[in-house]
């Protein structure tokens, strides 16, 4: 059977902090997808971490920096306007589904402008089926592209942030034009579900965002070396982990604390830690091969965040055989279970994640079972090689005009 051509749509891509979707991208090529992608900005070198990022962004189409040549604007949108009645629907789609004011509206014809151009390549190059990550700006291109060039799009829908302004982006309307939607978790799904119209439910699946195990080594994990990867902003609760540092140093003289990533909050969060001395290490982005070296030196994983979706990171320390320390929200505890692969304490509580890290950091047999139960639990449910296969599935059946699929299709 030969699988439909794809193409994955994101704002940017690729990014450091997004190599999930490098990764499902990967595993669509190697279930035999063509898979052409596009990113609506041109990726900075702040992103480009490894050789796997270069190599992405250079063969990436950028939408944003082609819809910038005149020439090729106006000859994409004249493709178009050659059928009037699905032009001027597009367009009204745009102006319909805007966000209120004049702010809302330019932008919406903007991305207009830019899913012309999307569209002129995608119908070039014969891709069948558009799919988008993330379902904010990039999200109405692909839903506009796909109203002028009549190729149909799904989306991946993560969370939590879109859900806090799901009418400025029209989440109601996505899913209800979409194919269908890939959502990361049952929580994900049930949010979504406020939204969107009952009619449209059974065409929501769950789709786990995936790792390969493979690439994590279980280590001994017997010292007392804290690791946190992520944005370096408000709502990964960043504070609160070097309050509980701060607490736990005497009791624990070994303890060490790294932190992956960057982000708007760093300075603050450095001088936050200039107490701490060389306790606290902030190593800015690193490459997916970096980030896997460093959960085989890491004996706790913690993740304090205040609003999150189901984080890949989380699964990539299970998958290294590293207990996990984070809080009890959203989809997280489909992927965490209590005492058994990891601690969930309650968001924003500096004594619980104090008192979580405490007891782990005093008993090693406690951290290496709890390691070996995550792993277990990755490796089942959150493998890249099986969601890309739920999600070639999904996009084969659904390009093919079948039966909507179940919400979570068992694998054989």
């Amino acid at each position: 059977m030969t699988l439909p051509k794809l193409a994955y749509l994101t704002g940017e891509y690729p990014r450091a902090s997004d190599t999930f979707i490098q990764r499902e991208v990967a595993a669509l090529r190697a279930q035999g997808h063509e898979v052409l992608t596009c990113s609506i900005r041109t990726t900075g070198p702040e992103h480009l971490v490894g050789p796997e990022q270069r190599e992405e962004h250079a063969r990436t189409f950028k939408v944003l920096d082609a819809a910038k040549n005149p020439l090729r604007l106006i000859k994409a949108h004249l493709r178009w306007m050659l059928r009037p009645g699905r032009y001027l629907s597009a367009l009204k789609l745009a102006w319909r589904t805007a966000p209120k004011g004049i702010k809302g509206r330019l932008f919406n014809l903007i991305y207009f402008a830019e899913a012309g151009v999307l569209a002129d390549r995608l119908a070039s190059e014969g891709v069948q089926h558009l799919h988008n990550h993330i379902a904010k700006a990039s999200c109405t291109v692909a839903m506009l592209a796909s109203a002028l060039s009549d190729i149909p799009y799904s989306f991946t829908i993560h969370g939590p942030d879109i859900f806090f302004e799901p009418q400025h982006w029209r989440i109601d309307e996505k899913a209800a034009r979409a194919r269908f939607v890939a959502c990361i978790s049952d929580y994900c799904r049930s949010q979504l579900m406020c939204f969107a119209a009952p009619a449209y439910w059974d065409k929501l699946h769950v789709i786990h965002c995936g790792i390969d195990p493979d690439r994590y080594s279980p280590a001994p994990h017997d010292g007392q070396h804290l690791l946190f990867v992520g944005r370096l902003a408000g709502v990964k609760g960043v504070p609160i982990l070097l309050d509980a540092v701060a607490a736990l140093k005497e009791r624990h003289p070994g303890l060490r604390l790294t932190l992956i990533g960057d982000g708007p909050e760093r300075a603050a969060l450095e001088a936050r830690a200039a107490g701490l001395g060389d306790t606290v290490t902030f190593l800015g982005y690193r490459s997916q091969a970096e980030v896997a070296e460093a959960l085989a030196r890491t004996d706790v994983f913690v993740l304090p965040s205040f609003a999150e979706g189901v984080p890949v990171v989380l699964m990539e320390a299970m998958a290294a055989g590293v207990p996990v320390v984070t809080t009890q929200i959203a989809g997280i505890p489909e992927l965490v279970t209590p005492w058994e692969s990891g601690v969930l304490v309650p968001p924003g509580d500096a004594e619980a994640l104090t008192a979580a890290l405490d007891q782990l950091l005093s008993d090693p047999g406690q951290r290496r079972a709890m390691g070996a139960a995550g792993r277990a639990m990755v490796e089942a449910e959150y493998s890249i090689h099986s969601e890309a296969a739920r999600l070639s599935s999904l996009f084969t059946a659904y390009v093919a005009g079948e039966p909507s699929p179940p919400k979570r299709e068992v694998l054989e």
